[in-house]
């Protein structure tokens, strides 16, 4: 779960995020959509605690649900993400390629990420096994070094390393740019998928309202660094709402 609240960021005389109130509900998939420079990568940036706020918090908590450890459930706790590191251990994020390291194969800056995460290397292998469809035979075992894979390539590396410790939140900032159709339709089960076997709370920005509307539960529109509407996906109308937004 996330909440935020009172966050602004200002560059100079442009607001980027002015959000008063806001949570992110467990166990949920929301997809943020808007146009270019309505914010949505700033605001992932500062849920992330890499852009300063001027002002207001972001708090996150651990999954307190589909859990064998009840006892650790219940003493779960809210964390401001600019004052403690620890909801690090429970969340993945891609943002852009500056989160890999490019002068590592995939292979090795999978190992690193099992390495910083504490996950045995048997283990890191059949959860890999798991990004299969994913990958396309195109990731591992070719000797690349990351800086000279595709673009879409990249961002496999990127989404997979976000996922291969199951974090319990997830924030992806536009997954499916880069992607090929068959490659954006096995992302989009792997995301509903894990959603649905951890319970985790998944982020995910994208300018492809089709991609949005097919995986997310809810549905949070921004314009101008504020999200002006919350849309229920369940219900049938959230793709006419969109489309006469953006046709406007």
């Amino acid at each position: 779960m996330i909440k935020i609240a009172n966050l602004k960021k200002t560059f100079g005389e442009k607001t980027a995020v002015d959000i008063e109130d806001f949570t992110i509900n467990e166990g949920e998939i929301l997809g943020l959509v808007g146009n270019n420079g309505a914010g949505k990568t700033t605001l992932f940036r500062l849920i992330l605690d890499l852009l300063k706020a001027d002002t207001g918090t972001v708090e996150v908590r651990k999954r307190t649900t589909n859990s064998e450890d009840k006892e650790a459930d219940s003493e779960a706790e809210f964390i401001n993400t600019a004052e403690s590191e620890k909801w690090k251990d429970y969340t993945g994020a891609f943002i852009d390629d500056g989160f890999l390291i490019d002068f590592l194969t995939p292979e090795e800056y999978f190992d690193f990420i099992r390495k910083i995460s504490d996950i045995d290397k048997t283990e890191c292998e059949e959860r890999l096994k798991e990004f299969e469809g994913l990958m396309a035979g195109e990731i591992l075992g070719h000797k690349k070094l990351i800086r000279d894979l595709s673009a879409g390539n990249k961002q496999k590396v990127g989404i997979i390393s976000a996922l291969l410790a199951k974090p319990d939140i997830v924030i992806l900032d536009e997954p499916f740019n880069f992607l090929d159709p068959s490659s954006q339709n096995v992302l989009k089960h792997i995301l509903t998928e894990y959603n649905k076997q951890t319970g985790a709370t998944i982020l995910v920005s994208s300018h492809n309202l089709a991609h949005t509307v097919d995986i997310s539960s809810s549905i949070a529109l921004m314009e101008d660094g504020k999200i002006i509407r919350n849309i229920d996906n369940s219900n049938a109308s959230a793709t006419k709402e969109l489309e006469d937004y953006f046709n406007k």
